[in-house]
């Protein structure tokens, strides 16, 4: 019988422009880890924006009006709120320091933009296009170890009225990213008519345990005997997301929204 196991993958410092297919393999070299087919690589956004170029130097941002509301209304730098205002799909909200924005199939804080772990005056960005991002890895490592690996670009997520982040995947390369459970009976023979289960967030969240949010240098996790259906497509958050209308969070947020604007 295989057990589940993962392993943090210490790296150094990544910088723009970097390949990050070679500063994984060299990385794992480093710590004595053979990747095999089947295994994992769960990959923290940031590095991958950091490669790709998604930073932004507050400094060079000119604020917009908008901006500046924003700013003021949740206590944020204004041209941290105008990198907001460029990168959401919509706004709903917010807390002091936060704004709860949908951005690519996805409810997250400030469009994914976060300012830990980088430079003074600057911020990083989603990558731009993360199912792109896990496709070209994942190419990029089997042409480099020749071993066919599933990709996940995990970054930070929050539940309601829950303390604390979990790990959230933004797109996954190499295995289906929802196990559905609909139409199966459960140990006392009952039709199962709502659950699926959130496959590649259970494993994002597995593999953010080992990566932290402070200095740990652990932006990768190998994880290997993962219980997965692997298959050779690109997923996306868009695909892995809830329509609106069935999910018991956003369809009572629309519904008041929409009853307000009414009144």
């Amino acid at each position: 019988m295989s057990f589940l196991r993962l392993y943090a993958v210490k790296t150094r410092v990544v910088k723009v422009g970097d390949n990050l297919v070679e500063l994984i393999v060299e990385s794992l070299k480093v710590q004595n880890q053979h990747l095999e087919d089947n295994d994992v690589l769960a990959i923290t956004s940031k590095i991958v924006s950091y490669s790709e170029g998604r930073i932004a130097q507050l400094g060079e941002v000119k604020p917009s009006d908008d901006a500046r509301k924003l700013a003021e209304k949740y206590s944020l730098a204004p041209e941290f709120a105008e990198l907001i205002l460029r990168e959401t799909d919509r706004i709903y909200g917010g807390v002091d320091k936060a704004v709860l924005t949908f951005k690519n199939g996805l409810m997250t804080p400030n469009a994914g933009i976060d300012s830990k772990n980088t430079s003074n005056d600057y911020a990083v960005l989603w990558p731009s296009n993360p199912e792109k991002s896990a496709k070209e890895i994942r190419e990029g490592i089997k042409h480099k170890t020749g071993k066919t690996v599933a990709v996940m670009i995990v970054d930070s997520g929050l539940v309601p009225l829950r303390k604390g982040t979990n790990g959230l995947a933004l797109a996954v390369a190499g295995f289906k990213p929802i196990r559905d459970s609909i139409g199966k009976k459960d140990l006392f023979g009952k039709k199962i008519t709502l659950t699926r289960q959130a496959i590649a967030d259970d494993l994002a969240s597995a593999a953010h345990l080992l990566m932290g949010e402070a200095a740990e240098r652990t932006p990768v996790v190998l994880i290997k005997e993962a219980p997965l259906d692997f298959d050779d497509e690109v997923h996306g958050a868009a695909e892995m997301m809830m329509p609106f209308d069935q999910c018991i969070f956003m369809s009572i947020i629309e519904r008041q929204l929409h009853d307000g604007e009414k009144s």
